[in-house]
Parts: structure tokens; C-alpha cells; sequence
């Protein structure tokens, strides 16, 4: 008889165990996948905001057109991805924040356009979006993190394998361009 509730006790523990374990993992990749959606409506916000810079920015005829058509050609680039896997889609980001950073720089060498008042609240909600972006970006790394630990540390680990849970992918600059300080010229 005591044999018999130690093993039904034993039972109990593992299945509380594996379904805490379950639920972790679950709470985690839900947590990823808020982290990439975040990211996903940040991005969203830059796309809608580049139109309306190139714009402002082609009002100056004497500007540089192909400095707009490398912003175009990424920003078409970067939405064609958005179904693309984290790494992929990092470094169609990259590209993009690359060449507007570009953008920016050759700016710097129309001191009319740089006090327009169109393009200064337009480079502010810019601004804005891309350190949004970036805060974002940091979170869902976190939840990937917590995730991949849970997947791999034990016992969580076999109940990961078990039930098909896989480790997350980290949203990383791969891009060398986005890894390089950006360089302004004043002259």
C-alpha cells in the first residue's frame, strides 16, 4: 500500500514538473514571438516614414538622386523580407539603417533642407523609430536568450525535445556597414 501512493506521489511530482516545464517553454515563445511583433510594428513605422522623407528630401533638385534611390531600393528590400527568418531579416534591416544613416550624412551638405521644417520633424520621428527599434530589438534578444536556456538547461531540456520546442534566433548586426561608426563631414 505505501508502495503504491510513494509511485502515485512520484507520478504526481514528474507530471507537475513537466507541465511547469511545458508552460514555461510555452510562456517563453510567446514572449519571443510579442518581442518580434513589437519589432515588426516599429518597422512598419519606418517604412511609412521613408516615403515621406524621400519626398521632402527630392524637393531639392540639386540633391543627390542616388543616395534616394539606394533609400528606396533598401526600404522595398527590407518590406519584401518581412516574412524572412530573424537573421535574414537583421540584415535587410542592417542595409536600411545603413543607407539612411547615409542618408542623413549627405544631408548635412544642404544646410537648406536641413532647416526645413518637413524634414526636421520627419528626421525626429525617424530618430525616434530607429532608438524604438533598437530598444525592441534588445527585448526579443532577451526573450530569445530565455528561451534558448530553457530549451537547453535541465530537465527542460528533454521536455523541450519531447514536445518540439527549438531555440530561438537571435536578431544580430551581421552587416559590416552597420557595424561601422558612421562618419560625418561638416566640410
Amino acid at each position: 500500500m505505501i508502495a503504491v501512493i510513494i509511485i502515485v506521489v512520484i507520478i504526481v511530482i514528474l507530471l507537475l514538473i513537466f507541465i511547469g516545464n511545458y508552460n514555461g517553454l510555452v510562456g517563453l515563445r510567446n514572449k519571443v514571438k510579442t518581442a518580434w511583433a513589437q519589432i515588426d510594428v516599429q518597422l512598419k513605422r519606418r517604412y511609412d516614414l521613408i516615403p515621406n522623407l524621400v519626398e521632402t528630401v527630392k524637393g531639392y533638385k540639386d540633391f543627390e538622386s542616388s543616395t534616394l534611390e539606394a533609400v528606396t531600393d533598401a526600404r522595398s528590400a527590407a518590406q519584401a523580407g518581412s516574412n524572412a527568418s530573424p537573421a535574414a531579416r537583421a540584415e535587410l534591416e542592417g542595409t536600411l539603417s545603413s543607407v539612411l544613416s547615409r542618408l542623413m550624412v549627405v544631408v548635412e551638405a544642404y544646410p537648406t533642407l536641413k532647416a526645413n521644417q518637413n524634414f526636421l520633424a520627419l528626421q525626429e520621428q525617424l530618430t525616434s523609430t530607429e532608438n524604438q527599434i533598437s530598444s525592441f530589438r534588445q527585448s526579443y534578444n532577451n526573450a530569445v536568450l530565455q528561451l534558448n536556456n530553457k530549451v537547453q538547461k535541465f530537465p527542460s531540456n528533454i521536455i523541450a525535445g519531447m514536445t518540439g520546442f527549438k531555440q530561438g534566433e537571435f536578431f544580430e548586426v551581421k552587416t559590416p556597414e552597420e557595424k561601422a561608426p558612421i562618419k560625418v563631414n561638416f566640410s
